[in-house]
């Protein structure tokens, strides 16, 4: 809807009034046919047509534009009085800078801001309202820090008031103790249930270690077994050794006395001891 033409002072160009609401532009938009039209009453009208109000041509919403500058600067120009003025405000300013001076107007119907407070009072008489105003709020002059509305003078008790803050606090006060007792038991169990994870990987590992050590065990008992077998058959070999130095130390002697006796007894046979020692097969462990 528009500016009622009423309160504009002076001429207004009919170029300037709306085609709908017949009021001057309010927040104007242009069709293509060059009719002007408040915002809200095109688009309100739109809904139910879709041709211009003036001419009947085809117009849709998309082919809307922003009114010509040169309008609009005539527009912003018009003067006209404060809608206050029935309340006693005289002021007459452009339509530029109207809703300015309407949202700081000391003449304009305000709500109380008490909590309850239906009254609607002009801004420069708030400050009084507000010094009487039934639903105003004040603290207790008792002491008791409770702030309480003027309406609830006679039916204030500080001790019954401060012992309900003091149930609410309690309340309060346990329903932390008990959420941080849950998060609390949630983190042990949490804790809890790591720590026999842990535990059970830890046992396993030890297990297996306990396994390799036993596998180690055996192969080093293994081992030292093969080794006195081993020293066993090397001591042994070591005797034989001896035995057939000894051997060959007996045979080499016994050959030169049959050389010697060579030719005395020429039916003699040397080797004798020899065959015996062929005839008796020996064991050696060659390493």
């Amino acid at each position: 809807m528009g500016y009622d033409i009423e309160r504009f002072v002076g001429y207004v160009n009919e170029g300037l009034l709306c085609s709908i609401c017949r009021d001057v532009l309010e927040d104007p938009l242009q069709a293509p046919c060059e009719h002007a039209f408040c915002t809200a009453c095109i688009h309100g009208w739109l809904v139910h047509h879709s041709n211009c109000p003036e001419d009947r041509q085809v117009i849709d919403v998309s082919l809307l534009r922003p009114l010509y500058r040169y309008m609009k600067n005539d527009l912003n120009r018009l003067q006209l009085h404060c809608r206050n003025r029935e309340y006693g405000c005289e002021m007459v300013c452009s339509l530029e800078s109207i809703d300015r001076h309407e949202r700081e107007c000391e003449y304009s119907q305000i709500p109380c801001s008490n909590a309850g407070c239906t009254v609607q009072i002009e801004r420069r008489n708030l400050d009084g309202h507000l010094a009487v105003c039934e639903y105003r709020s004040r603290e207790c002059p008792n002491g008791c820090g409770y702030t309480i509305l003027s309406a609830e003078d006679t039916q204030h008790n500080c001790v019954a008031e401060l012992r309900t803050e003091l149930e609410l606090l309690r309340s309060e006060m346990i329903c932390r103790v008990e959420e941080a007792k849950h998060e609390m038991e949630s983190r042990l169990d949490s804790q809890r249930r790591h720590m026999v994870q842990k535990e059970s990987i830890l046992q396993n590992e030890i297990e297996e270690l306990k396994s390799q050590m036993s596998r180690m065990m055996s192969d080093v008992r293994s081992l030292m077994a093969a080794e006195r077998q081993h020293r066993q058959e090397l001591e042994q070999a070591e005797l034989e050794k001896r035995e057939l130095m000894e051997l060959l130390k007996g045979l080499q002697k016994d050959c030169r006395l049959t050389t010697a006796e060579g030719s005395r007894k020429s039916n003699f046979r040397p080797l004798t001891r020899l065959e015996s020692v062929k005839r008796k097969p020996r064991e050696v462990t060659v390493i």
